[in-house]
């Protein structure tokens, strides 16, 4: 009786132990969204920097593999919710903020490639054009299409809210950090140059996602090893 006893403690400790490393290992856990964006983000970030630091174009707009990035991340959350046979209700509300977070994007993404065709038309319509006019006349005056000033900083401010988010559900501080890091650097770009704006958020992209998922990455195998 006593062996007996003592079998099926341990039997329900090592029940109990499975149980918290499958709930750890959920999507967000795994560090997999976080390194995705943070890889296109930052990829796409730094190159449009050199680009207009530089003076080249890309045959492509690379902003595209942001845009692309939106597929895997929703495929991601769908087969995870398949999978995980222990719900959270932590997994639930971080699949819903990141759902959010990509189709801000996409919005944010439609927005900055339309609205200035639409005002171009509207101005058109009205006899009116935009004139890049040097006020000392150091150079001739050109047509320039209509754009929205400094419109990376609102990238950069979104990119703060699904780390931020994340990190207090999780509680996870390199995400805090980040998210915070992210704040101050949308910050910053109200104040420079639109290539400076790319330039900071490549390094907002790098803080909030891709550091933090490679440390989540690091500590979730190393937990999976430590199990087999």
């Amino acid at each position: 009786m006593p062996n007996e006893k003592q079998l099926s403690e341990k039997e329900s400790l090592q029940l109990i132990t499975d149980m918290i490393e499958k709930v750890k290992n959920s999507y967000h856990d795994k560090g997999v969204g976080s390194l995705l964006w943070g890889t296109v983000v930052a990829i796409a970030s730094f190159v449009s920097y050199l680009q207009l630091e530089y003076d080249f174009q890309l045959p492509f707009d690379i902003w595209m593999i942001v845009m692309a990035a939106i597929i895997p991340q929703i495929i991601l959350i769908i087969q995870d919710a398949k999978t995980q046979k222990i719900k959270r209700h932590e997994d639930a509300a971080l699949n819903a903020v990141w759902l959010v977070y990509a189709i801000t994007i996409f919005g944010l993404s439609f927005f900055q490639l339309t609205v200035p065709n639409s005002v171009e038309r509207l101005m058109h319509s009205n006899g009116l054009q935009l004139i890049n006019h040097s006020i000392n006349n150091s150079r001739p005056d050109q047509i320039i299409r209509p754009f929205p000033p400094s419109f990376y900083s609102l990238y950069i401010l979104i990119y703060g809210f699904p780390t931020l988010a994340t990190g207090i559900i999780i509680k996870f501080w390199p995400m805090i950090i980040g998210a915070i890091m992210s704040y101050l650097l949308f910050m910053v770009s109200c104040f420079t140059e639109t290539k400076y704006d790319f330039l900071l958020g490549g390094i907002a992209a790098l803080a909030c996602w891709f550091i933090p998922g490679i440390i989540l990455r690091l500590k979730y195998l190393k937990q999976k090893q430590a199990h087999v």
